[in-house]
Order: structure tokens, then sequence, then C-alpha cells
């Protein structure tokens, strides 16, 4: 398995020196994140992850990452939850991402391959697939400015999403090709997969959010985007290699015509 980060440009961060016992800690908080949406307190972290030391360490531990940026305190509660600089962290230096089953391959690579003969299928298609597998929103957009959307009924599985506010946003944001290229367009040319943790996307609605873009070849020399978005704590060891594998079969298809 690979990390995410090896052969792919990332937009810069502030990079920290963590010690073993932290990215221990902070791969437990986003786990743990990623799976309840919930602050996690040094009680709870201990006793869950069965860590050696004390829940005492485990705050003094948690209190450092909070100060770094890596972890943020919930107010409401004594708990503490990953930041979008903590999953940032977490992608590039402690993440192994997870291998797609083969009967998951295999029905996705037959959906596209019913659909090679038609464009704007292939990538409904596409959209469609990335969408059922991730349970999460997904959509294409073309440099012909069309965008192909799938799974918007995902989002709300998110307790982010019961903001109405970022829900509007996010899916007013499916009608705004413009607004969609702007962000995207700070990927680098030669970037063949990135992604946008909550203000990197310099959208200020969508702080909450995380946003995974591959690009892929169309016929004819066009080109797009493949996307899915949700809130920043999106499972990114699963996320990562189902996009990556997508984009590649689109982009096989596309060299066929």
């Amino acid at each position: 398995m690979t990390r995410f980060g090896e052969g792919v440009k990332l937009l810069p961060i502030v990079e920290s020196e963590l010690t073993q016992r932290q990215q221990e800690i902070l791969k437990a908080m986003v786990r743990d994140y990623v799976e309840g949406a919930e602050p996690l307190g040094s009680d709870a972290l201990v006793d869950k992850y069965e860590f050696d030391f004390s829940p005492a360490t485990a705050r003094n531990e948690m209190a450092e990452l909070t100060r770094l940026g890596f972890l943020e305190k919930d107010h409401s509660s004594a708990g503490r939850y990953p930041t979008a600089h903590g999953f940032r962290y977490f992608i590039k230096n402690l993440m192994h991402e997870e291998d797609l089953p083969v009967v998951e391959e295999v029905a996705i690579k037959q959906r596209l391959w019913n659909s090679r003969h038609d464009t704007g299928q292939l990538l409904r298609e596409a959209a469609a697939s990335v969408a059922e597998h991730l349970q999460n929103l997904s959509f294409v957009i073309t440099d012909e400015h069309k965008i192909y959307a799938a799974g918007s009924v995902h989002i709300l599985r998110h307790p982010e999403f019961y903001d109405i506010d970022l829900t509007r946003a996010v899916l007013h944001l499916l009608d705004q090709a413009d607004v969609l290229e702007s962000v995207l367009a700070h990927l680098d040319p030669d970037q063949e997969l990135g992604l946008f943790l909550g203000e990197e996307s310099g959208l200020a609605s969508l702080t909450a959010c995380g946003l995974v873009a591959c690009k892929i070849d169309l016929p004819q020399g066009h080109h797009g985007y493949l996307n899915v978005m949700g809130p920043y704590r999106l499972d990114y060891p699963n996320v990562i290699p189902t996009m990556r594998y997508v984009q590649q079969l689109v982009n096989e298809l596309s060299r066929s015509w």
C-alpha cells in the first residue's frame, strides 16, 4: 500500500515535527473523528485505543497538538477533534491506503465499459460509481464547463450538513461551473490528484468541507476533473484509491476513442 503524497503534489502547508506518541494520538483521533464526528477526551482516547500511557499524559500531548494546530478543543465538552491541518498531516505522513476490493473494481469497470462510446454517459457513470462506492457527493466538471453530479443525497448522512447554510452552499456550487473552475485552477497543471481541506478551497462557505480532485483525460484533447466532496473528515484511505482507480479507467477508455 502506498502513502498519499508520494509522487503527488499537495498544497503547501507548514510542517511540524511530531513525536511518535503525538503521531499515534493524532492517528487515533483522526480515525475516531472519521467514524463518529464527535470530539474525544483523553480518558476515552486512552481507554478506547488501549494506549500504554496515562490520560494525564494524553491530555498534555493533546494540548500540545492543539497549540500546533492539529487538534481543536470543543468548548461544549472536554473533548478535542482534528483540524483540517491535522487531517493534512495524517494524509501526507501517517495514512496507508486501503486496497479496493476486486469485486468493486470489476463492478466499476463493467459499468464504465458499457458507457465507453458516449462521453456524457461515461462521465455520469464515473460520478455515480464514485458516489455509490464512497457514499458521498461526486461530480465531474469538464473544460467545456459541463457538470455531471451524483450522490447529493449522501451529504445528509454527515452531521456537518445538518447546517442548512452549508448544505445550500454545496448544492449551489454544482450550478456554478465558474466557481468550481476557479477552485480547481489552484492545482498544478501537471498534478493528477490533489485535495483541498477546509479553507484551502478559498471559499469561506466551505471551510468545513474536503474536496478530492482527479484530473481526467477526455476524447479529442479535452480534459476535466473527477471530484468527491464531503466534510474534511472524509475516509481518505478509502477515498483516494477509489478516485485514482476511476480516474485510470476514464483515461484508458478516453484514449481508446
